[in-house]
């Protein structure tokens, strides 16, 4: 089966890009811009960057190695690695070339690595050698679901017969994980128990310590407690997912129970405390990790698209694990605002980091963009994991859509599209996130049981087939029948936007009120007629809908802050006056996944609520 995460047990099955196929529609629209622009995108820059050129040097005549100087930073062989993933999914005539390139570079051995082929694993806490590894083993495990044996795949053997051959009985790993998820898809793909066992070992060695001590300390690289003996999520937000992930893998193949039962109450207090509003992760810019708990500040949230992307990987491994629609709820959630936020609409400039208050436009920059603050969506990043990581994630999104289980078929994400699975045949309309309305018509038919999420906020929802209607509660919506070709199933989710207000110990949102309308959250952005966003204080009254160029864009209630300034922007309690609002009128609202597409702006998840208490 064609599927990015394949486990071989738990309570259900996910149905791979051979069972569903993805229509036109807010997903399946950026599944085909990935193919034709984004795929394209990202490998033109790594040629202009050099970083496949690297590969090209490797692979000449070993005398002439070093010949020309090395680009890019040392981890950029990964984004290759995510590139080629990208093209195995989306069966990209590029592929090929592109692999025999790399192939070229690797030693006889197995060892591949551009940066420290002359100085091997010098470094296990920035170096990266496993963490490409990874990528690379992710690449060859996307080939051998969707073609089979080729180029690509005997090099990816190679080099994870050469990983365990070199860690199997040390007790060495990586700063960066990812090699651990990896290799235990590579087991489930070949049946070759090593590989299992190697992600085994490098999961129970984290936290031991197994690297060194550095200024941020130990829990940057989750490394100062042993992963079963952690709480919460914390340190670095993409490799906390990536180590979450492998853990999970870990824990379903090998039947550990304690594992599994460790990383889920890992990822409820971290839910509880350490999400943003859009499901992004990550608090600190210069750590890129969690905060503290519920230090969720919106303008330095980093929320980083990678950890986004990570979190989705692990809510997909949760679900299929327990079956728990949590996880699918949030994977949801940061689907449509952080996946969907971060490539621009034309899928070519992306956000590194994705925050929820930016107070300046940010300056267009031409190339390479040298950092990675939020506010500006670039062609290109000296570190460039983002755009790869989405390039293979819109590739192999299908994956995520639908499973199956003993109770039936289970549809968690809507979206149109059509969905095979045992002889029953489905086709899925909807104009979701938009329209609530998502129908199920069956081509193929037959006894089954039929589950279609209904999303955490849509208390309300109702389900028709059969000829009746009753409602639903937020979990899934269960239709069981022998169907015929011509039936249906017609699912209403709610779609009335709503107020969110923060936790009272979310210090740096206390006062403000959010927009949300079905999975999709909204912010001001100051573009047009918007006035200067540091002086609007919106009231907490119904949002008026606008259908835009087939998007809803919402108006709040909104009044004007005082302009005026004093020489002390404090006042004494006693001597404190109710705010000086004035100037009522709308405030346009769009969902925050556009923001940023009609050129630099201020922009705003949360508002200063003007009719609520601090």
């Amino acid at each position: 089966m064609a599927s990015p995460v394949l486990p071989s047990s738990g309570v259900l099955s996910p149905l791979g890009l051979d069972s569903v196929r993805l229509a036109p529609g807010f997903w399946g629209d950026r599944v085909a811009l990935n193919r034709e622009v984004i795929i394209a995108h990202c490998q033109e820059w790594m040629e202009r960057a050099g970083w496949i050129g690297n590969f090209r040097t490797l692979g000449e005549d070993p005398a002439r190695r070093g010949a020309r100087p090395r680009q890019g930073r040392e981890f950029s062989d990964s984004e290759i690695y995510k590139l080629l993933e990208a093209m195995a999914w989306a069966d990209h005539p590029a592929l090929p070339e592109l692999a025999a390139t790399v192939a070229r570079a690797q030693e006889e051995d197995g060892y591949l690595n551009t940066r420290w082929h002359d100085e091997r694993y010098t470094d296990f806490e920035w170096g990266h050698e496993l963490y490409c590894y990874g990528h690379l083993i992710q690449a060859g495990v996307a080939r051998l679901r969707m073609h089979g044996e080729d180029e690509l795949t005997e090099v990816v053997r190679r080099a994870a017969d050469h990983v365990c051959r070199r860690f199997m009985d040390t007790t060495e790993t990586c700063g960066h994980p990812v090699v651990e998820m990896a290799l235990v898809e590579l087991y489930r793909v070949t049946g070759v128990e090593r590989y299992l066992e190697m992600a085994r070992r490098f999961v129970e060695r984290r936290g031991s310590p197994a690297l060194a001590d550095i200024p941020f300390g130990r829990a940057y690289f989750q490394d100062d407690l042993p992963v079963r003996k952690a709480e919460v999520f914390r340190g670095h937000a993409v490799r906390a997912m990536y180590l979450a992930c492998g853990a999970v893998d870990v824990a379903v193949e090998t039947g550990d129970a304690e594992l599994l039962s460790a990383v889920e109450a890992q990822w409820d207090r971290t839910v509880a405390r350490r999400v943003h509003l859009t499901g992004g992760l990550g608090s600190h810019h210069a750590d890129e990790a969690f905060g503290e708990d519920f230090e969720l500040p919106p303008d330095r949230a980093y929320s980083e698209t990678c950890a986004g992307i990570g979190s989705i990987m692990l809510s997909q491994r949760l679900l299929l694990a327990t079956g728990d629609v949590r996880y699918a709820d949030l994977a949801e959630r940061t689907m449509f605002n952080v996946l969907a936020t971060a490539p621009a609409l034309d899928g070519r400039s992306f956000f590194y980091a994705n925050p929820l208050h930016v107070r300046a436009p940010a300056t267009p920059v031409e190339g390479i963009n040298q950092g990675a603050e939020g506010g500006l969506r670039s062609p290109w990043f000296t570190v460039s994991c983002c755009p790869n990581n989405i390039a293979r994630t819109y590739a192999s999104l299908a994956g995520y859509v639908a499973t199956a289980g003993a109770s039936g078929v289970q549809i968690h994400h809507h979206t149109p599209g059509e969905i095979r699975h045992d002889g029953l045949a489905l086709r899925v309309e909807t104009g979701y996130p938009w329209s609530g309305e998502v129908t199920v018509r069956v081509l193929e038919g037959g006894p089954a049981r039929i589950s279609l999420r209904v999303p955490s906020w849509a208390s309300g929802a109702q389900i028709s087939h059969g000829g009746t209607t009753r409602p639903v509660s937020p979990g899934y919506a269960v239709a069981e029948g022998d169907w015929e070709a011509g039936d249906e199933i017609r699912l209403d989710l709610p779609m009335t936007p709503r107020w969110t207000l923060p936790d009272r110990r979310v210090d740096a949102l206390r006062g403000c009120a959010a927009v949300e309308r079905g999975p999709v959250v909204y912010c001001a952005e100051s573009v047009g007629d918007v006035p200067e966003l540091a002086l609007v204080a919106a009231r907490v009254s119904p949002p008026v809908e606008h259908l835009v160029d087939g998007v809803v864009e919402l108006d709040v209630e909104s009044a004007r802050l005082s302009p005026e300034t004093g020489a002390w922007p404090y006042t004494p309690a006693q001597e404190a006056e109710s705010p000086d609002l004035s100037d009522p009128g709308p405030l346009r609202l769009v969902p925050y996944h556009r923001w940023g597409n009609r050129g630099p702006a201020t922009m705003r998840v949360w508002l200063p609520a003007a009719d609520r208490p601090v």
